[in-house]
């Protein structure tokens, strides 16, 4: 198995069917509000999806973290999991979910600046410019918005988008100072565990008296997303980092918004405007530049 993953074509082809299944679960996320509230599924799809990586930790022997470690971990994962999908789920209600992806993963662009403040990372002339480009983009997509006299909410919910890739950004960082001796996979798993619990706690305060619609479609999300898009894509995903160079480590980052807005045209008709177009390409292009070490 591992003379076979090492092979490029293999590494590649996983790579597209990982960002295509997570471009499309963006889809099933916005779908999945008209069945549920947007904290209920969130913890509906990280119970199934972290009790998923805790069997496949199992089966692959991994073992407990540290008891040290534990702080660490639910740090990044309120960080990575309980903050962020809450409030992109929570952002969901008011805006398009190929929009909400491609401002998602504007992440690198914080995981940078964020690094260059705690880590001491310098950054090169080109990198800063891919950070100018990206912060760009993001001021073309949220001001066209703004100009076109979107409700308040829409621009709420692009806020929110951001600051969830904010908060993506600095669990990044923390891992890289706290957690980083410790296993990839480990950690996915167990930073998901306690960000499961972060959410579980909001749903039930807020959102506790609520029905759930439960038809084959609704649980059909729900195991998507959970299962699928969230244990086992990154499973892989974590299986191929050792062996992935920069420009692999970067394609998921350019590719998953894409497929989100592609997805979101074909199937919930969606309507892609030029300012999201060119913001896209510029954010896209920003995050390239700044992922560019060499």
């Amino acid at each position: 198995m591992e003379q076979w993953m090492k092979q490029k074509w293999v590494q590649w082809l996983l790579i597209l069917v990982i960002t295509v299944l997570w471009g499309y679960s963006w889809v099933l996320m916005k779908d999945a509000l008209q069945f549920m509230g947007p904290f209920t599924f969130s913890a509906l799809r990280f119970v199934t999806g972290g009790a998923t990586m805790m069997v496949i930790v199992w089966l692959m022997r991994v073992g407990w973290p540290p008891r040290e470690a534990m702080p660490h971990l639910m740090v990044v994962g309120i960080l990575q999991t309980s903050i962020v999908f809450i409030l992109v789920m929570y952002a969901l209600r008011f805006i398009d979910a190929g929009k909400s992806s491609l401002l998602l993963y504007s992440m690198p662009l914080w995981s940078g600046l964020l690094a260059a403040i705690f880590l001491r990372e310098r950054i090169s002339a080109v990198r800063w410019g891919g950070v100018g480009l990206g912060v760009v983009g993001l001021l073309i997509v949220m001001g066209a918005d703004a100009l076109s006299h979107q409700s308040a909410d829409v621009i709420i919910g692009e806020l929110l988008i951001i600051l969830s890739a904010v908060s993506w950004g600095a669990s990044n960082v923390y891992y890289r100072l706290k957690l980083s001796v410790l296993s990839k996979l480990q950690v996915n798993a167990y930073q998901m565990l306690f960000g499961t619990i972060g959410i579980g706690l909001v749903a039930w305060f807020v959102e506790g008296g609520e029905s759930i619609t439960w038809t084959p479609e609704s649980v059909y999300y729900v195991l998507f997303t959970g299962v699928l898009a969230s244990a086992l894509c990154f499973t892989v995903w974590f299986m191929l980092l050792g062996s992935l160079d920069m420009i692999g480590a970067t394609m998921p980052s350019l590719l998953v918004p894409v497929f989100g807005l592609f997805f979101g045209w074909l199937l919930l008709d969606e309507v892609v405007t030029m300012s999201v177009v060119l913001g896209a390409g510029l954010i896209l292009s920003g995050v390239f530049l700044a992922s560019v070490r060499k």
